[in-house]
């Protein structure tokens, strides 16, 4: 199901984050330099979770924007975007409501995007992967940082030496709704899974009111890091570690927007062309941030 010119007709649901349009416009305008060609938001469901200021204040604005910006059809509920749609992104920024709405859209029978985070815990992430290979659902998620250009190049130098540990920082503020590190902290975990695979078998987390730092070890012995950062420095970046040689980068350095290296990924992930990450990894980030919370709060180690 696509449109006359082979155009891939995207159902969105939560309008309540500037990922809305941003998507809408790296997919929709052609004369954008960094323009992805090959699907539009043809119909939106607004949501928001009324609870969470963050989310429900901002519905409104981003609405108006992909209804008159961009043309997108607004729908009053998430059922209204069956049959308008051959994918799914499910982009509220509240994590809490994407195992209940991909439990509605499994049903659908098209490829799914969750933006992070993708739930709030490991066992809601397991839930979604379950359902997805029990309906043969096609479901991806990822933070777009984990695609962002001066890191994918950070990852190609020295490639032919393996990772040996990975270090990553990015801002950290704390939001109730979406709590510890899931809110802001997975995206520089994401960063790190990229660089250093799954198999992390332990957590340790430290906590000031500035900063946070999170330290993992890895089955292997190796060892990452992320700082999350609340007094300054809110720029992400990191250094790639391997045996001969460590290579810094900084996310703000890249030419290319990371939306539209996201967008490069999940459009050929709609189309049943490539995979992005695997489940497996998917619950690894969840079930990291999940532990880091947790040690946060205990001061202990957690072992996953």
């Amino acid at each position: 199901m696509t449109t006359s010119d082979n155009i891939l007709r995207i159902g969105m649901a939560g309008l309540d984050t500037s990922h809305a349009t941003a998507f809408a416009t790296l997919l929709h305008d052609q004369s954008h330099e960094h323009h992805v060609p090959g699907a539009r938001i043809v119909a939106a469901f607004p949501g928001g979770s009324p609870d969470f200021d963050l989310s429900i204040n901002r519905v409104g604005q981003f609405t108006a924007e992909l209804r008159e910006k961009h043309g997108t059809e607004i729908v009053d509920s998430l059922s209204a975007l069956r049959g308008k749609c051959d994918a799914v992104m499910l982009e509220s920024i509240d994590g809490r409501v994407h195992l209940p709405q991909f439990r509605e859209v499994a049903d659908w029978g098209v490829p799914v995007f969750i933006d992070k985070p993708l739930t709030l815990s490991s066992d809601e992430a397991r839930e979604i992967m379950t359902l997805a290979a029990e309906k043969n659902v096609r479901v991806t998620s990822a933070s777009a940082m984990r695609f962002a250009e001066s890191f994918r190049q950070a990852l190609e130098t020295g490639a032919d030496a393996p990772v040996i540990a990975a270090d990553f920082y990015g801002p950290m503020p704390l939001v109730s709704k979406c709590p510890g590190y899931f809110w802001y902290g997975i995206h520089a975990v994401e960063m790190l899974f990229a660089a250093m695979g799954p198999g992390c078998r332990e957590v340790l987390a430290v906590h000031e009111d500035s900063h946070d730092v999170i330290i993992g070890r890895w089955n292997d012995g190796r060892i990452g890091t992320v700082r999350g950062n609340r007094d300054g420095n809110y720029g992400f970046g990191g250094t790639v570690h391997r045996k001969t040689l460590s290579t810094p980068f900084d996310v703000s350095t890249g030419k290319k927007p990371f939306y539209a290296s996201l967008l490069e990924r999940v459009i050929p992930f709609f189309r049943n062309e490539t995979d992005i990450v695997t489940p497996d990894e998917i619950i690894a980030v969840i079930a990291f941030l999940e532990a880091a919370n947790r040690s946060a709060e205990t001061q202990k180690h957690i072992t996953l």
